[in-house]
């Protein structure tokens, strides 16, 4: 039965905004801070000038934490190895192709920012900015000298303010300025906000919700913003709407998004790796972790002596030893593009479920450490949940960017998301600001789309969508953009021209929201489990209390925390609290105004 409180009709309206102001306040301002305190444990005093560390993956979590451990404790970059399974490094964080590849380009996401990112933005100040962009650019005058001074000085030259952020299935442009709440859904969303987590406990979102609620202009800019289903979880549902409080008056324009100038790959990932690099840090690709073995003389605690390896590109096999006081192990458990495949115009992406090393390697830790390690099957045997596809669209000609930019008013990277909220597939499409890769030629453009139901038939499409090609996905959407171009004159020709010069790249992601399923407390493990003396946990599978996932800043934060942990840094390298905008009386009185709309 959905979380209630009284029926609406029960109440007067000015009683109900008495409530509302009082419900808001409550739930949001008590708890608008959460500080990262390492629980009390007995962690060896290490030598940063002596210690390595190993890192499994070559996310962001384990770049974060190469970066945190030279940064704020010392240890030379020399010290720090980073092993990938795969030949390219930075996990989600992708960005691949070129303008002379027939498949064009491939993004397998986007990743939108927020000044609300802390740990995130602290990194990105430590990193300096790729060469090529910072020498050409400059911010108020002064030189670019870091990537987030790039970011910054790009998100202030390129504002976003969505103007077609929902269509109809006719194709009109959708007044979003209200909600389009009931006053149930009101007191669905109060109570949400005010109940606990342990409450809530494993709750779907759906279970807490009328089903008006669902059909709701917050409901489809919310969703299809972050990505959720009614099957998902409502703890992290919850946390959403307490950790971007903030963006609730402007969930309409997705005017609080910030930018990184290309895709995050070229923008974050490589100058970071560039970064370490020139700092002694060791990359080895095609290298794949498969097990560790501990030091059992200690009883009750989780130490990693050896790492054991197989090269992926020859099968070699190497037990690599590590001196289980002064080394540290940090690991990626679980990646939500684990299994991602890639199709083409003419062959669907593939359907693959058995997931990659990374949870392999953190089934192998839980059955070990049952108690300590999390429970990884409970991300794993739920695709339906879990699953949605993407596709990215290279374009070789300008005619779509120009009928779109006619049609929606938005210039390519000042538009965010568009979604045709009554398409079966719950279909969205971005545009970003061009070139969105370092190497993209002018006369190129690269879009990315995504779609969260893909076991049904399109609208213009009689396949699901896992089953349609590239081809077929870029048919569906020019179905839904039939009528908008055509208000604008979209000619025959222009058809055409789109259909003869655009390549479409499928993919199929099965577990991109597993991070989003129901779960209890025990299936996540810490960062540093209490009972671990040298491993760390620095994935989105990870637990850290009131954070969300499915961020970049979420890594990037537990990197932090394991590294304060680990290396017994003092309270002044801790993270910052986690940024909640509940304790500001502004966004407090502008999200009761959206929330009565």
């Amino acid at each position: 039965m959905p979380v209630r409180s009284e029926p609406a009709s029960n109440f007067g309206f000015s009683h109900l905004i008495s409530s509302t102001t009082n419900m808001i306040a409550r739930a949001v301002l008590s708890n608008h801070y959460h500080r990262d305190h390492p629980t009390e444990r007995v962690i060896p005093e290490r030598d940063p000038a002596t210690t390595k560390a190993w890192m499994v993956g070559s996310g962001i979590g384990c770049l974060a934490s190469a970066a945190f451990l030279i940064r704020d404790a010392g240890v030379p970059g020399e010290n720090i190895t980073i092993f990938e399974e795969f030949g390219v490094h930075g996990g989600s964080l992708d960005g691949s192709g070129s303008a002379e590849d027939p498949r064009g380009y491939v993004i397998r996401g986007g990743r939108m920012l927020n000044l609300s990112y802390l740990c995130l933005y602290d990194l990105c100040k430590w990193v300096p900015a790729y060469e090529p962009y910072f020498k050409e650019k400059v911010s108020n005058g002064e030189e670019i000298k870091t990537v987030y001074d790039e970011i910054m000085d790009f998100d202030e030259r390129i504002k976003t303010e969505a103007h077609a952020r929902l269509v109809d299935a006719e194709g009109n442009k959708l007044d979003v300025t209200s909600m389009g709440f009931d006053n149930q859904d009101r007191l669905d969303m109060l109570a949400m906000l005010s109940i606990s987590e342990e409450e809530l406990g494993t709750k779907r979102i759906e279970e807490c919700f009328s089903e008006h609620y669902f059909t709701t202009n917050f409901w489809y800019m919310w969703q299809t913003t972050f990505a959720f289903k009614p099957c998902h979880s409502a703890v992290e549902f919850k946390r959403y709407l307490h950790r971007f409080a903030h963006e609730f008056p402007r969930i309409e324009t997705l005017a609080g998004v910030d930018r990184t100038v290309y895709n995050q790959y070229d923008s974050i990932v490589l100058p970071l790796m560039n970064h370490l690099k020139s700092l002694g840090v060791q990359f080895v690709p095609l290298t794949k972790v498969v097990d560790f073995e501990y030091d059992r003389s200690v009883p009750h605690t989780m130490t990693v002596k050896a790492l054991k390896l197989i090269k992926t590109d020859s099968g070699e096999e190497e037990t690599l030893e590590i001196d289980s006081v002064n080394d540290l192990v940090f690991f990626t458990n679980g990646s939500m593009t684990s299994s991602a495949g890639l199709g083409d115009m003419d062959t669907p992406a593939p359907i693959k479920l058995e997931p990659d090393g990374t949870f392999q390697l953190w089934e192998n830790v839980s059955r070990e450490f049952p108690t300590l390690a999390g429970n990884p099957h409970n991300f794993l045997n739920r695709f339906e949940e879990a699953q949605w596809m993407s596709f990215t669209v290279t374009l070789r000609d300008p005619t779509f960017l120009r009928l779109n930019e006619m049609w929606t008013t938005n210039s390519p990277g000042t538009g965010a998301l568009v979604t045709f909220k009554d398409s079966k597939w719950r279909l969205s499409y971005v545009i970003a600001k061009q070139p969105h890769f370092r190497n993209q030629p002018d006369d190129v453009a690269v879009f990315w789309a995504y779609a969260l139901h893909t076991d049904v038939e399109g609208d213009y499409v009689a396949k699901p969508m896992r089953e349609c090609t590239g081809r077929e996905m870029f048919e569906e959407l020019l179905g839904h953009l039939k009528a908008p171009f055509e208000s604008v004159g979209a000619t025959e020709h222009d058809w055409e021209t789109i259909r003869d010069t655009t390549v479409v790249v499928p993919c199929m992601m099965p577990y991109i929201t597993s991070m989003f399923l129901t779960r209890t407390h025990e299936d996540r493990p810490p960062v540093v489990p209490h009972g671990s003396t040298n491993l760390a946990f620095v994935s989105q599978f990870a637990e850290i209390p009131d954070d969300v996932v499915f961020t970049v800043e979420y890594s990037t934060r537990a990197a932090r925390l394991a590294v304060c942990e680990l290396m017994s840094l003092d309270e002044s390298k801790l993270p910052p609290p986690i940024y909640k905008a509940g304790h500001s009386p502004a966004y407090l009185v502008q999200s009761l105004k959206s929330f009565m709309s």
